[in-house]
């Protein structure tokens, strides 16, 4: 194994992703692919009225008559915490009323139901991680008490795998029961949903029509994770994998118009980035009034390195707002790391708006 190998492996664990732990997945769950594609005539419903009725009655949440443009430009400016470069705060179409952002902060878990190692959403029994979510909720409120703060759970929905699989794309898709369960979790702490992907060798073309069920609902957003978009044909966790701006684009787009079609509240997109190959061509991504897209800083380790990694390739590359990671096991792996507190964090420029435990 290379050097260059090993430390794409070493990366890829660090979220919970190694071939082995995967291969092991992939086997104690092999009919899940199948039992996702016969789930698949189920997407018929999101053109259904009814359907539109029903995921609006489960998750009402109320769209704003109009938009306080005075008070979201404040709190864009006070996001920028005194950045004096001209990149921050960026410009951008104003959103659609009952925009999230920068009104309200955003704190969730990340993970996946059949996997303990991919995150604290699946590591623990369901009462008690949301009742540290909600310890998390408390914290950041107490840190920044100018801004409401949101629990979210963040559930891959599509996770990259060792092994090639039925139609050799390298990925697996979760059944639709798990992500009902997910929304079941949201919905006993009054959280935000999202649905993230990791897409292999497929494409976002090709996995994000098949979410559009959920995606209908207000209450649920969005997440895609360059880092195993795998277009040179690499198995996933050899290389670091890529998005381009014309698949940001794509997502916006689809979004925006669900948003439309729904007469929905707009989106969040959530974009991992941990490297700066991870996303390229920043200038060319579209901002809409219908999505706000976050760009995650998704590095793990020493405070002084994830610090480094958000100046890099996330406040030197401006999309619409930002976002921070923060492992609880990862960022303890090097020898005087530790989590960051809120305080901490929120002397960032620009202070993340989007906060992910991990």
């Amino acid at each position: 194994m290379n050097l260059l190998t090993n430390r794409m492996l070493t990366q890829a664990l660090s979220r919970g992703f190694s071939v082995s732990v995967l291969l092991a997945f992939l086997t104690g769950f092999s009919n899940c692919s199948q039992s996702f594609s016969e789930e698949k005539a189920a997407i018929a419903d999101t053109t259904d009225k009814k359907a539109v009725a029903v995921a609006a009655q489960e998750a009402p949440v109320a769209k704003a008559a109009v938009l306080d443009t005075a008070l979201y430009n404040q709190k864009n400016i006070q996001l920028a915490n005194g950045d004096s470069s001209g990149l921050w705060p960026v410009q951008a179409p104003y959103p659609l009323p009952g925009a999230i952002f920068p009104f309200k902060r955003v704190v969730s878990y990340y993970g996946n139901l059949y996997s303990k190692q991919m995150g604290i959403l699946g590591e623990l029994p369901r009462a008690q991680m949301l009742a540290k979510l909600k310890e998390e909720v408390t914290k950041w409120e107490a840190a920044d008490s100018a801004t409401e703060v949101i629990p979210a759970l963040h559930y891959i929905a599509v996770t990259a795998q060792g092994s090639p699989g039925r139609d050799g794309k390298y990925r697996l898709r979760m059944p639709f029961h798990q992500i009902d369960s997910v929304l079941s979790m949201s919905k006993e702490i009054d959280a935000l949903t999202f649905i993230d992907i990791q897409v292999g060798l497929s494409t976002l073309q090709q996995e994000v029509p098949l979410l559009e069920k959920y995606l209908m609902r207000p209450d649920v957003h969005f997440g895609i994770d360059p880092e195993f978009s795998m277009k040179t044909g690499a198995r996933p966790g050899t290389v670091i994998g890529t998005f381009n701006a014309d698949d940001i684009n794509y997502v916006t787009g689809y979004l925006a118009d669900l948003v439309k079609k729904y007469n929905l509240p707009p989106k969040i997109l959530i974009v991992h980035r941990f490297t700066q190959g991870m996303m390229t061509g920043y200038k060319q991504i579209k901002t809409r009034p219908e999505v706000q897209v976050v760009i995650d800083m998704d590095g793990w380790g020493l405070q002084a390195r994830k610090i480094n990694t958000y100046r890099q390739y996330v406040y030197k590359e401006p999309v619409q707002y930002a976002g921070f990671k923060i492992f609880y096991k990862n960022d303890f792996r090097e020898k005087g790391s530790r989590t960051m507190t809120p305080e901490e964090v929120l002397k960032l420029k620009p202070q993340p708006i989007y906060i992910q435990y991990q």
